[in-house]
């Protein structure tokens, strides 16, 4: 069979960029008691969204409207812009797959932080690109150097998310918007701001529509509730947004991830009770963190990264000795960055079970 396959398609590694909890569970036969480390929203969706996917759950044997017309519409009046400057697609993933085959060819470059969001760099290793990767400066993307790297390689793309995964930390609009002007204009731009909504509203630049080299792009898993539905969203320059339906898959937003997606735009009340439960989060994490006499980073997303206080090799010891008690959380695996691990915040007893597993995890480390 794989005589069929392109040489490309030969040359890359058999990979699933991401450990789920479902997998640890099959390995071990036992329930994640506290799972924090998908950065999902554990307080789910609102009441609202419920409601409307139990009232359209009888139309699922439609598919869903190919041109995702009203939630585009929606999204275009929330965000101020017209309907033209907004795409959907399955998730930010599933769009940055599609930049990816819009933008890159056999041998191009993109330009990325060393231990970033790994998904974008799979989907241009996916196109026959290669990536040239910029270390992290104090914890945050180098935007000064992601910039130069773009110029000093050609780049036809260059990603950086603000906030950042998997360190937590962000940059003011200033600097975000003084990055986008450094960037040549043959460079496309994707700016990943999965984490705005937990984000202050100093680190969110005012949306350009009118810079070709420019696209934003944004989700309903995170702060919405709605991982599992698998809705993102891309805003930028009209004439580059309708690239998109060249290649994009016409029915990959279910009719129910519409409705959902719908339904939770339209109820902000909700947003702000959970980003508000997120801030929460935060410091109790931070405290549990300082009890145990680690350092958690300052995080504007829904995540606090902490270090724990030695190399790379002692946090996947810890990792793994919350595993084992059922605690799922991830870590950043970059060099310089991999002394750390991430957690999400959770309901309250999903904490208060960090809170308890914590420290026997660090001292089984230790040993």
């Amino acid at each position: 069979m794989t005589s069929l396959l392109t040489p490309l398609a030969l040359s890359l590694p058999d990979t699933i960029p991401f450990v789920g909890p479902e997998a640890i569970e099959r390995r071990t036969g036992r329930p994640i008691r506290a799972r924090l480390g998908a950065n999902e929203s554990s307080f789910g969706p609102s009441q609202r969204v419920i409601e409307a996917m139990q009232a359209a759950a009888g139309t699922v044997w439609k598919y869903g409207d190919p041109e995702v017309h009203d939630l585009r519409h929606a999204l275009a009046a929330h965000l101020r812009v017209p309907a033209d400057n907004v795409v959907v697609g399955e998730g930010i993933d599933g769009l940055h797959g599609l930049i990816a085959r819009l933008v890159i060819r056999p041998g191009d470059v993109a330009v990325t932080s060393l231990g970033a969001y790994p998904t974008f760099t799979y989907h241009v290793t996916g196109f026959g690109g290669r990536t040239v990767a910029v270390p992290y400066r104090a914890d945050k993307e180098d935007l000064a150097a992601l910039a130069d790297a773009a110029r000093r390689e050609h780049a036809r793309v260059v990603y950086v998310s603000n906030p950042d995964n998997p360190m937590g930390s962000w940059w003011n609009a200033s600097e975000v918007a003084d990055f986008i002007d450094a960037v040549p204009e043959e460079t496309l731009i994707v700016l990943d701001e999965a984490y705005c909504e937990t984000a202050p509203a100093t680190a969110l630049p005012a949306i350009d529509i009118s810079r070709e080299n420019l696209i934003r792009t944004r989700t309903f898993s995170k702060a919405y509730g709605l991982a599992g539905q698998r809705v993102g969203y891309g805003i930028g320059e009209a004439g580059f947004i309708r690239a998109f339906d060249k290649v994009r898959n016409h029915f990959g937003v279910t009719r129910l991830s519409q409705v959902a997606a719908l339904a939770a735009l339209a109820d902000q009340d909700w947003l702000r009770h959970v980003v508000d439960q997120v801030a929460a989060g935060r410091e109790i994490i931070a405290g549990i963190a300082a009890e145990n006499g680690l350092k958690a980073l300052p995080s504007a997303t829904n995540f606090v990264t902490i270090e724990c206080g030695r190399d790379g090799v002692y946090a996947l010891r810890v990792l793994r000795e919350l595993e084992a008690r059922d605690v799922f959380v991830r870590k950043p695996m970059a060099p310089g960055l991999d002394r750390c691990i991430r957690v999400s915040v959770g309901k309250p007893y999903e904490l208060d079970i960090l809170a308890e597993d914590l420290p026997r995890a660090l001292r089984a480390a230790a040993q």
